[in-house]
């Protein structure tokens, strides 16, 4: 079966097409990205797989004419992978925020459209976004079932008393305010690619998976089921991030928004695109940028070193305890990837769990590595993430059944 997965942001496409000839018999054929939609100069970048790569620059006013700039390029006789769009059997969509009226992937259809839409007030940034790419597909190929994938979705096994805020309990049957997390997807591939790297069953486990990215969150895993994870009602929850401040005291906010005579959405702005590594060193939201500015000397960088260490071993000690213990950790996403650094800084930190690392295999970033010591007491593990992967395994699914 050949899918295309969408990845839509409010000003861009990222997507991949696949070859799904079984659940683990696939091609990728080509991905690419489209940014800077409504801008004067967007940008097309398609990598077609055994083919030079393709970059356009011109303008893309909207989602729908980024979706045809895909297309085409898709089926282009130079660097296009297929013949017709008619070879295309089925879409699939990353959706951020899908709150908890959804606790799987599903088929598109005007009742999961209406519920994506309620779910823009949790996931302003993602959710109204991810309805454009749904409408933008939908005019490209009307007769093409699409799937879509909530990031939500494996969070939706956690107990009551992890999910709840103490806050009056209106809030949460009206408004729907509770804990829901986010990077699910990611969640749920490399804890099961990583338990059965590790020779695990996957069933009979407990796990901690570390999403370190840009945006970073820490997932207990039990039995192969979610049952708590660091990000809340927004991914702006939990540990600090490239520009997210993750957690503070509640009442932090109205007293900075006093003092500086900021409205909400300013404030919100604020917490989610000025903080985290850019706002607390003051240079850059890029981990690369920090690593470079603390061998310099720079203490604000070297402080968010620490802190996201510190946040890691934190967030790891409390799901040790949840978990009644754990048999696998795993690093992922582009910072937990690629920084051999904080992988030996979390893991010597974690020395009273009897985890002990291998140098000289935590040295290889960006593959499925075992970076524990055969003496370790606890495994570790680098598993790259494959989002992309999942839903068009989720997309394959559900299609095959229609």
């Amino acid at each position: 079966m050949i899918i295309l997965v969408i990845n839509c942001g409010s000003s861009s496409i990222k997507y991949q097409l696949l070859d799904m000839r079984s659940d683990t018999d696939y091609t990728l054929k080509a991905k690419g990205l489209v940014e800077k939609i409504t801008l004067p100069e967007g940008r097309l970048v398609h990598k077609p797989s055994g083919k030079d790569n393709f970059e356009q620059i011109l303008p893309i006013p909207d989602h729908t004419v980024g979706m045809k700039l895909v297309m085409d390029a898709l089926v282009d006789p130079e660097h296009g992978v297929i013949g017709s769009y008619d070879e295309i059997q089925a879409v699939g969509h990353r959706i951020v925020q899908g709150a908890d009226f959804f606790e799987g992937s599903c088929l598109v259809d005007d009742e999961v459209l209406r519920k994506i839409g309620i779910c823009c007030d949790f996931a302003p940034l993602h959710n109204p976004a991810h309805l454009l790419g749904i409408h933008a597909v939908t005019d490209v190929l009307p007769k093409v079932p699409q799937v879509v994938v909530f990031d939500t979705a494996f969070h939706q096994t956690m107990p009551d008393y992890a999910y709840m805020y103490a806050l009056p309990y209106d809030y949460y049957k009206n408004y729907h305010v509770r804990r829901y997390g986010a990077h699910g997807t990611s969640h749920k591939y490399v804890s099961r690619e990583g338990a059965k790297f590790a020779g695990l069953d996957i069933n009979n486990s407990r796990i901690i998976t570390c999403h370190i990215g840009n945006g970073s969150s820490v997932t207990a895993i039990k039995d192969g089921k979610c049952i708590d994870t660091s990000m809340g009602f927004t991914p702006l929850e939990g540990m600090i991030m490239g520009t997210r401040c993750g957690n503070v005291d509640c009442n932090v906010i109205p007293y900075i928004m006093k003092k500086e005579n900021l409205t909400p959405d300013q404030m919100t702005d604020i917490m989610n695109k000025k903080s985290g590594f850019l706002g607390l060193s003051g240079i850059s939201s890029d981990m690369r940028d920090m690593l470079a500015a603390a061998s310099e000397g720079n203490e604000r960088a070297q402080l968010v070193l620490k802190k996201l260490t510190y946040d890691i071993v934190k967030l790891i000690g409390a799901y040790v305890a949840v978990l009644g213990g754990v048999d696998l950790i795993v690093f992922t996403a582009g910072i937990g990837e690629n920084n051999s650094f904080l992988r030996k800084d979390v893991c010597g930190k974690l020395a009273w769990l009897g985890v002990e690392i291998d140098d000289e295999a935590n040295s290889h970033n960006g593959q499925l590595t075992m970076i524990s010591a055969p003496s370790s007491k606890v495994k570790v593990a680098l598993v790259p993430t494959e989002e992309e992967l999942m839903i068009a395994l989720d997309t394959k699914h559900i299609v095959e059944q229609l």
